[in-house]
C-alpha cells in the first residue's frame, strides 16, 4: 500500500484530521485531537506507526515481521508498520489501521465519543 492510499484511507473515517504537529515531514492523523497513526513523508520503506491493544502486540510482532516496536513511542502499545514490503496482506495493513483508530476512540472521553457519533 502507497502512502496516498493510506493517507485517503484515515481521511475517510469519521473524525479524523491530518497536520504536522511535529515538523514538516511527520504526518499525524487524530481523530478527536487525539493520534491514531503517523508517518514520514520522506522515510524509505514506508512505515506507518499504530496504535495496538497491548495484548496483540506480541503475536503481531511475531507473526510479521515488517511489524515492530513503535520507533520513538510507548513500544508496549505502537508498532512500526513497513506498508510497502508486500509481506503483509492488504487486509491486515487495514486492519491495523481501523484498530489502531478503534484503540484511540475507545480511549476518549464519553463526551468526546458522543462528539464523533454526532459527527
Amino acid at each position: 500500500m502507497d502512502i496516498e492510499t493510506f493517507r485517503e484511507y484515515c481521511l475517510r473515517k469519521k473524525g479524523v484530521e491530518e497536520g504536522f504537529p511535529f515538523d514538516s515531514d511527520t504526518l499525524v492523523f487524530k481523530v478527536m485531537g487525539k493520534m491514531f497513526a503517523l508517518t514520514s513523508l520522506s522515510s524509505t520503506p514506508f512505515t506507518v506507526n499504530l496504535k495496538m491493544d497491548a495484548d496483540k502486540v506480541p503475536e503481531y510482532r511475531e507473526r510479521y515481521e515488517d511489524v515492530q516496536p513503535g520507533w520513538h513511542m510507548n513500544k508496549k502499545m505502537w508498532n512500526t508498520v513497513c506498508f510497502d514490503s508486500g509481506s503483509i496482506p492488504r487486509r491486515e495493513l487495514l486492519w491495523m489501521v481501523d484498530h489502531s483508530y478503534d484503540e484511540v476512540v475507545r480511549g476518549l472521553t464519553k463526551k468526546l465519543r458522543n462528539e464523533l457519533e454526532l459527527l
